[in-house]
């Protein structure tokens, strides 16, 4: 089993909603951050478009299991779930250190852009392994 990048962020009060735990748009930006520190670990500039090769979200996914309230600390464990030509697909597992149970877990499909073109690209080649490297052996 490949070993999932690990992300820690803090929850934070303006998080909460009147019903008095996190909201459920935080999750995805909850999502957004572990998605893109995991682009980065990868040794990619997820800003830098000057290369023309950028990556567009196609579809996030979120399953709440548990509530959570201000104060905690989100761990999210994020790992490649698929690979295909032009897209990789994240799977993302929030735990609660407050709780020490998996809160909720989440799906991020990614899909590479060729910006100059405007259309979506292959994956490049040394990104594809990387990507494969983190799939299927001791993960990032």
């Amino acid at each position: 089993m490949p070993t999932p990048l690990i992300t820690s962020i803090p929850v934070a009060w303006g998080e909460m909603d009147a019903l008095n735990h996190v909201n459920n748009v935080a999750y995805f930006r909850y999502l957004e951050t572990a998605r893109v520190e995991f682009i980065r670990s990868l040794g990619v500039d997820v800003s830098d478009r000057a290369k023309g090769i950028g990556f567009i979200l196609q579809h996030a996914e979120c399953r709440f299991r548990r509530p959570v309230v201000y104060p905690d600390t989100l761990t999210i464990a994020t790992t490649v779930l698929t690979i295909d030509s032009d897209r990789f697909t994240l799977e993302h597992t929030l735990t609660s250190t407050a709780q020490s149970q998996i809160v909720a877990i989440g799906k991020s499909t990614i899909v590479t852009y060729d910006y100059p073109n405007a259309c979506k690209m292959n994956i490049p080649a040394d990104l594809a392994a990387q990507l494969n490297a983190a799939r299927n052996s001791s993960g990032v």
